[in-house]
């Protein structure tokens, strides 16, 4: 099963289009019930097999493995371009409608780099970094127009993205969330009719039939609508965690680790504009 992020539902670490995803990392134990027993490697798309001789699989060298800080590294670069990229956007571009042009031109650009970096076999971290700039001067209009009108809005939203994560991560590193097939097909459910509901809620306010934004609307069901996805922001964020873990124990290779970063960057993405539209909504209503 793969994470409902554009990034690792097209590739979830992959190897030769194989799979390291929610499974379980190769455990010492008895053959019965532990399908790594008899071949640790079974399914380790990983693992590296001499089929010349007929050799065993083996792990990927220790020296060109994913490790936990090159995940921490490429997501504080990638995080560190959104960031530099919205500051820029904040104090070079006013609040005005050509400004909010070119926040939809910028955020279609890095949906364009998002597209294309998920559809290709291989990291690349120029185009990676470049969703990372395009997406951050997105952020940096929406931010400052949020700002001008409810002030503080921005961070506060910051500061509820950090809290989001940071829960998220504590709750499943202490296992109270366990992320297996079963989760993720019901979490992938949920957030597709969600996915499917805002389309049409979309459509229905462009033609009219919806007013005041409809299910998106600054009043109470606009609110309810906002945390329900920032819930699947952060079901969201435990996919990305186990995938990352996958990809650490079965021994993804390097650069994958840019791929990790991207994948949690659009998915802070998400919680941060989320976290935005309900601030506000909040403060309308004081």
């Amino acid at each position: 099963m793969r994470s409902s992020n554009p990034v690792f539902s097209r590739r979830g670490f992959s190897r030769d289009n194989g799979y390291a995803g929610f499974n379980t990392a190769p455990q010492a134990g008895h053959a019965q019930g532990n399908p790594y027993a008899q071949n640790p490697y079974a399914q380790n798309p990983y693992a590296q097999t001499d089929v010349q001789h007929g050799a065993p699989p083996q792990a990927p060298a220790t020296t060109d493995r994913m490790t936990m800080d090159d995940v921490v590294v490429r997501s504080a670069i990638t995080l560190g371009t959104v960031a530099v990229g919205a500051v820029l956007a904040w104090a070079l571009l006013p609040v005005s409608g050509t400004s909010y042009g070119l926040a939809i031109g910028a955020a279609l650009i890095a949906f364009v780099l998002a597209m294309v970096q998920s559809f290709k076999r291989t990291p690349s971290p120029a185009l990676i970094l470049g969703y990372a700039a395009f997406e951050g001067v997105f952020l940096g209009v929406i931010s400052e127009m949020y700002n001008s009108r409810w002030s503080g809005a921005p961070f506060q939203a910051v500061l509820g993205t950090m809290a989001v994560s940071g829960a998220t991560l504590l709750i499943y590193k202490a296992g109270w969330i366990r992320v297996t097939a079963r989760y993720a097909r019901i979490g992938l459910a949920i957030a597709m009719a969600f996915l499917v509901v805002m389309a049409v809620n979309l459509l229905l306010v462009a033609f009219g039939v919806a007013d005041d934004g409809g299910l998106r609307s600054f009043g109470p069901l606009g609110a309810l609508v906002g945390i329900i996805a920032i819930v699947l922001g952060a079901f969201f964020l435990t996919l990305d965690f186990k995938q990352i873990e996958d990809g650490i124990a079965y021994g993804a290779p390097r650069s994958e680790s840019w791929l990790a970063a991207f994948g949690l960057t659009m998915t802070l993405v998400w919680i941060y504009v989320e976290m935005l539209r309900l601030v506000a909504i909040f403060s309308s209503n004081d």
